[in-house]
């Protein structure tokens, strides 16, 4: 078994992985199950605004996820089938309401949506992609009542921190906006889940190790942290070709991460630790196609530095 001076590891990871959240939660492998419920978004109707995040695809974040033309139980037993060429051993699995906003509806139309999901075989419960804006007190008070049956995890967008990137990439929501949100969740009992995205315009180093403090400082169950890239057809693309951006290069991106990693407390789970898109609509950074190479870079400095998740975590 090779060595990890991490507490919450049984490989040679030195992060607190899904993996092994999901084998200590649940007992072996879960799969999460990547839906589109064909919901809309906020930011994309005029609600908050028009066109939706400078980075977002036109699948909503959802590019791996199902077919919104086809049902919800469609969706599931083909993507099941799909990972199963993969995992053949896994028997249970989380859906993942991946695409767009998924809280932002009626409550009866969320509730069919959730319950259809919740009903397939094996399903031990639901990850719900949604925005800290659109965060309707019914809504909650359901998922709270829900939460007592079965396992809930929502997950939040935040991205950064800084209120001048999130009008920068047209974000339609501050800060103070999240922090509502996740202490909202947290009154519920709701694991919170935040996405953010390193490299984003405008932001230097410091600027996302300073995202990494504040979450360090929150009740946050997990996160997920994205590699900023361009994909065709956004309205990143445009800026992307103008010289209004540059993208990380891979090794900035790696020393980041690491840095980042020091400053979370250990209990909190790493969902995603890089991120990218599909390869036909991949603009750059190129190299971020190369995902076991990320990882394994990741693992090598954290072993090259003799360091781990939160070693410079200094309490809440």
């Amino acid at each position: 078994m090779p060595f990890s001076p991490f507490p919450y590891s049984d490989t040679n990871k030195r992060y607190h992985t899904w993996d092994y959240f999901i084998k200590h939660r649940y007992g072996g492998k879960v799969l999460k199950i990547p839906l589109n419920a064909g919901f809309g978004c906020p930011n994309l109707d005029g609600t908050r605004g028009r066109g939706g995040c400078t980075f977002c695809s036109a699948a909503g974040s959802g590019d791996f996820a199902g077919d919104p033309e086809k049902s919800l139980t469609e969706q599931f037993m083909e993507q099941r089938q799909k990972l199963a060429v993969k995992w053949p051993q896994a028997e249970k699995y989380i859906g993942y309401f991946q695409a767009y906003t998924n809280t932002y509806a009626p409550l009866e139309v969320l509730r069919r949506a959730y319950e259809e999901v919740l009903e397939q075989p094996g399903v031990v419960g639901l990850s719900i992609a949604t925005r800290p804006d659109v965060l309707p007190e019914e809504a909650m008070t359901y998922l709270s009542a829900l939460n007592r049956q079965t396992d809930i995890y929502v997950e939040l967008g935040l991205q950064s921190i800084h209120d001048q990137t999130a009008r920068r990439i047209h974000r339609g929501h501050d800060f103070g906006t999240f922090l509502k949100g996740v202490w909202r969740l947290n009154r519920e009992g709701i694991p919170v889940c935040v996405h953010i995205i390193n490299g984003l315009p405008g932001e230097g180093a410091e600027d996302m190790l300073e995202t990494a403090r504040e979450l360090a400082r929150l009740p946050v169950h997990s996160l997920k942290i994205h590699l900023l890239h361009v994909l065709r057809g956004t309205q990143m693309e445009a800026e992307l070709g103008r010289g209004e951006i540059r993208l990380l290069e891979k090794e900035e991106y790696v020393r980041i991460v690491c840095d980042q990693l020091e400053l979370l407390p250990p209990e909190m789970v790493i969902q995603r630790i890089t991120g990218d898109g599909k390869a036909e609509d991949l603009i750059g950074p190129l190299w971020s196609k190369n995902k076991k190479a990320v990882l394994a870079a990741i693992d090598k400095e954290l072993v090259r530095r003799d360091s781990w998740q939160g070693k410079r975590f200094s309490g809440i």
